[in-house]
């Protein structure tokens, strides 16, 4: 591997000037500093971060652990986390623990399970001394996985710290909830139908909650028989589309699209005409939305800003003054309504 001491060498300059200019300081010519770079370029010098991490006491190198990267939430909002550290000059480590992978859906209340991967994780992190670690779950929920003592700063991603120690970053499901209730009221429905997610789920609880404070402030009368409880999955949708139809509602709100896509089976089914006959909203933008016909209204989830908001508040943390102290908190990102030709005024 190539030095500063080399470069300088073969450039003619003192190693102080090699420094200046990799560090963006602006103490020498143009000239020299072209110079510079082009044999930077050619000799493909990399710089020893470890090294420098050791001097410095600061590597900035940033570790990102992620429950599952095949899970649909996880790719964007690393991207955005690794885009925007890239932007600021901090590299990044990827650690997949692939959660998913191993116990499919049995780990999620298992911190056995969880732990048993997580803190070789950690460890190996802590031993390259990143600055900091963003922690990205798979989905909303509470997770227990920074201690109250721990020695880096530390940032949950699309989940909510059990500890209040840690800054967390996550949608805002309740506003989902409302805001999409709410247009489906301000195009006339009031006997508005769920089709939510498992019961246990955090999502769920709060986009019900959402749902209940839009009918609320309208004066609508809540029915809880009219919130159906899914499994997240097409063929969900479509077995408690039958009852929601039956029961007379003339809109009804899937918590995410692939259940939307099940209802909409279940209406050309039985002769019915989505969006014409019975309104439907979905949650999330995925793909199969713009697909279906009519195209899906639904709620597109803020995977890039949460992950943009999560490397801002690390950097942010790291570069803070020390006699400041930057609050732990939860923030929430809201999401945003896209209009398509599913939901018709009544």
């Amino acid at each position: 591997m190539i030095t500063q001491k080399e470069i300088a060498e073969m450039c003619g300059v003192s190693v102080s000037t090699i420094s200046n200019i990799l560090n963006g300081k602006r103490k020498v010519s143009e000239a020299t500093r072209q110079r510079v770079l082009e044999v930077v370029k050619q000799t493909g010098y990399q710089p020893n971060y470890f090294a420098q991490g050791m001097r410095k006491q600061k590597t900035n190198i940033i570790g990102i652990i992620t429950e599952d990267l095949l899970q649909f939430s996880s790719p964007p909002i690393i991207e955005r986390i690794m885009a925007y550290c890239e932007d600021m000059n901090y590299r990044t480590i990827l650690i997949n623990m692939r959660m998913y992978d191993k116990w499919k859906d049995t780990w999620y209340n298992d911190e056995q399970k969880l732990h048993s991967v997580l803190k070789p994780a950690i460890q190996e992190l802590l031993s390259i001394k990143v600055d900091g670690i963003l922690y990205v779950a798979g989905h909303g929920r509470t997770v227990n996985c920074f201690p109250d003592d721990f020695e880096v700063p530390a940032i949950v991603v699309y989940a909510y710290s059990k500890s209040p120690k840690f800054t967390s970053v996550v949608i805002d499901d309740e506003k989902g909830g409302y805001d999409i209730t709410q247009y489906l009221i301000s195009r006339g429905h009031r006997k508005i139908g769920v089709v939510a997610g498992t019961a246990d789920n955090l999502h769920t609880q709060k986009r019900i909650l959402g749902y209940q404070k839009a009918l609320y402030e309208e004066r609508i009368p809540y029915n809880p028989d009219w919130i159906r409880y899914g499994d997240w999955k097409r063929n969900s949708g479509y077995l408690e589309a039958e009852y929601l139809i039956k029961e007379g509602v003339t809109a009804i709100f899937c918590m995410n699209d692939d259940m939307a896509a099940g209802v909409y089976d279940y209406m050309y089914e039985n002769g019915i005409r989505p969006g014409d006959d019975i309104s439907i909203a979905g949650y999330d933008n995925m793909e199969i939305s713009s697909y279906l016909k009519p195209a899906l209204t639904t709620n597109e989830l803020p995977f890039s800003e949460i992950g943009t908001k999560s490397a801002e508040l690390m950097i942010k943390l790291l570069n803070q003054d020390k006699s400041e102290k930057m609050t732990a908190d939860v923030i929430k990102i809201p999401c945003r309504i896209i209009e398509r030709n599913s939901v018709k005024n009544v």
